[in-house]
């Protein structure tokens, strides 16, 4: 409950600090805002696309893995 309390709050602040002066107390951040995730994007497409290269090559090794496993138990079944 009180985490939802919480993120109800954190929301409310964002929100609150992306609105526009003419808003009453408004920050007017929301151009830092865009400035912050378009200069976030290029760092996070890298990094999920090594994350995408290191699951691909996991992937490959489970499937020799399995390969292995299931010539070694043919082998053993005769």
């Amino acid at each position: 409950m009180v985490a939802i309390i919480v993120g109800l709050v954190l929301l409310a602040l964002g929100v609150w600090a992306a609105l526009p002066l003419a808003f009453p107390m408004g920050l007017n951040w929301l151009p830092q805002i865009i400035a912050v995730i378009q200069g976030g994007a290029p760092i996070l497409a890298a990094l999920l696309g090594l994350l995408a290269i290191l699951v691909g090559i996991a992937d490959i090794k489970d499937a020799m893995a399995a390969k292995k496993e299931a010539e070694e138990a043919e082998k053993q079944s005769k």
